[in-house]
């Protein structure tokens, strides 16, 4: 038994040396992010004005985690498969500039969580449906568009993009002011010299300078400046930490197209 623990030692040992030597970062969801490596939250971020983000929700899950997610349609919210998974139920925030003062909340059991079947197994998938109660809109509350079919083979390197959300902040705690970050889509090619393989269906960002997603903003929105449609759906960092510099990755929502349409019925054409 000695012999088995100090050989399987060893083999981590041996695996660590070379993820070092290739330079390959581990990812990690937001939410999932080590309490000491979370130095900020959307840092370096900015505060958003009332009705800058009316799609975003927050979504407080009764087994203890927060997470972020998007309004896509009167009856539909999405975020990611991670924050839905294990799940009992959750209570959504509409319309919360404030974190903890939603124009309304509707709680939402775990019978009506969609998660996509391929995930965890294969990257890429995580994306998780939410059916809610019918929700009306207006300037605080909105969906946002999904990319069109025609998009679906766009890969957006170097468009800008606006991420929101309620993430942790440096002393722990979740901040009251939702916050933004802009972020610059980057290849998958440059995005896989800090993860290794990078499959089309994740989409990374550039994070120089700390300006990042972090611990809370798990699920939530990427936006396309140029069209204001839904790019990505924020999915994991490097183990590193929330300002290590690294990039971070989302879901690309245009591989998430057929699903999405499939078990929801919202599609753009």
């Amino acid at each position: 038994m000695k012999v088995v623990v100090v050989l399987g030692l060893a083999a981590l040992a041996i695996a660590s040396v070379s993820a070092k030597s290739t330079g390959i970062h581990q990812q990690v969801h937001p939410k999932d992010q080590p309490k000491e490596k979370i130095n900020g939250r959307i840092v370096n971020g900015y505060p958003a004005y009332e009705g800058k983000a009316p799609y975003a929700v927050g979504l407080g899950f009764a087994d203890g985690w927060w997470c972020g997610g998007s309004i896509i349609a009167n009856d539909w919210v999405v975020t990611a498969a991670h924050c839905t998974n294990g799940a009992s139920a959750v209570t959504i925030y509409y319309g919360a500039t404030w974190r903890t003062e939603a124009v309304f909340t509707h709680w939402v059991g775990s019978g009506d969580f969609i998660q996509n079947s391929n995930w965890p197994n294969e990257n890429g998938n995580d994306i998780a449906l939410i059916r809610t109660p019918h929700v009306d809109f207006w300037s605080n509350v909105n969906k946002v568009e999904l990319p069109s079919f025609n998009d679906r083979y766009n890969m957006y390197d170097g468009w800008w993009t606006v991420a929101c959300g309620w993430g942790l902040t440096t002393e722990g705690s979740l901040p009251d002011w939702l916050q933004c970050v802009d972020l610059q889509i980057i290849s998958n090619s440059q995005c896989a010299q800090t993860y290794g393989s990078i499959p089309d269906g994740i989409l990374c960002v550039n994070t120089e300078g700390g300006k990042s997603t972090c611990s809370g903003d798990s699920g939530g929105p990427l936006v396309l400046h140029d069209g204001g449609k839904l790019a990505g759906i924020t999915s994991f960092g490097a183990g590193d930490g929330c300002v290590a510099g690294l990039p971070a990755g989302f879901t690309r929502v245009t591989h998430q197209l057929e699903w999405i349409r499939d078990h929801s019925g919202v599609a753009y054409y």
